[in-house]
């Protein structure tokens, strides 16, 4: 299936078809009000990505921090994998076990350079399609020439926040996405937004990093922390919580694996007394990969 790549804002008009999919470029279509906290924390966000994409950044503001292995075994032999689309920013596979069949349409929430769409692509097959969206304008550059270079046309690429997202309501069966929506300031609008996006009976599957416990607040205030997963993170009951209000149902977390900072990781943001506090707290860190489902009967 041929998806068309065009600049021009789509139609208020809905539409669940494949063949709906178009690209957004203009940056017009992000234009709403944000507290001045939360646009600082996405700006932040945004300007450490562009610098991971064009090879400027030195990786560390990724989820991969040095010593830390936050998506365990990674993509290992998965089939759609492309090398090249891999920053290592991810804390999961989401793919695996968010039971795309072909032909489905899929959205990939904070898509970066397409790794996971790419994935996800490799199942729809043909007569499916993958939509990608990210807030960092070299990002999405990033992701169309990977999608050109594997002669993907069915695969496209939109700048947009995901608490705003340029992507028609019911008009996708799966959504999918890899240690982002932690980053996002507004978790429940981002969760809304999901749930307008899905068809009714349509369900997503995200991999995340949450809390079990409270964090130190010098981490949650720490901005290059919020570009490495970690100060974003929601903990882990009012994170299934959202997702329940926002409409969806059985919610649950399908894998998990702890984070084990180690002390030099934490020592650029915590005093030795405040790594010591932090461990005797039994605080931690989670990569999850939670699924759910939007009711057949919603909207």
């Amino acid at each position: 299936m041929s998806v068309t790549d065009q600049t021009t804002a789509p139609t208020t008009s809905a539409c669940c078809a494949p063949a709906s999919i178009q690209p957004i470029a203009s940056t017009e279509t992000l234009a709403h009000e944000l507290p001045t906290d939360a646009a600082s924390v996405r700006a932040s966000v945004r300007e450490t990505y562009a610098a991971i994409a064009t090879g400027e950044g030195d990786g560390l503001c990724g989820c991969n921090l040095d010593q830390v292995n936050f998506i365990g075994e990674g993509y290992g032999d998965t089939e759609g994998y492309a090398a090249m689309a891999d920053l290592n920013l991810g804390c999961g596979v989401p793919t695996e076990l968010a039971q795309i069949e072909p032909g489905h349409t899929v959205l990939d929430l904070g898509s970066g350079a397409g790794v996971d769409a790419f994935v996800a692509r490799r199942i729809v097959g043909e007569d499916g399609a993958v939509l990608g969206v990210d807030m960092t304008p070299v990002m999405v550059e990033k992701a169309r020439a990977n999608a050109a270079t594997l002669g993907y046309d069915n695969v496209v690429f939109r700048l947009g926040e995901i608490e705003a997202m340029p992507v028609e309501a019911g008009s996708v069966d799966v959504v999918i996405s890899n240690c982002v929506l932690n980053l996002v300031p507004d978790k429940a609008r981002a969760f809304a937004e999901m749930a307008r996006v899905v068809k009714p009976g349509g369900h997503f599957c995200v991999s995340d990093i949450v809390t079990r416990g409270a964090l130190p607040p010098s981490v949650q205030r720490s901005a290059e922390l919020w570009a490495g997963c970690v100060a974003g993170a929601m903990e882990e009951g009012a994170y299934l919580d959202g997702l329940r209000a926002a409409g969806f149902e059985g919610v649950e977390v399908r894998a998990a694996r702890r984070l084990d900072l180690p002390d030099d990781a934490l020592a650029a943001w915590l005093s030795p007394a405040q790594i010591s506090t932090y461990r005797a707290s039994g605080g931690g860190l989670y990569s999850v990969t939670v699924f759910g489902v939007k009711p057949a009967s919603a909207w």
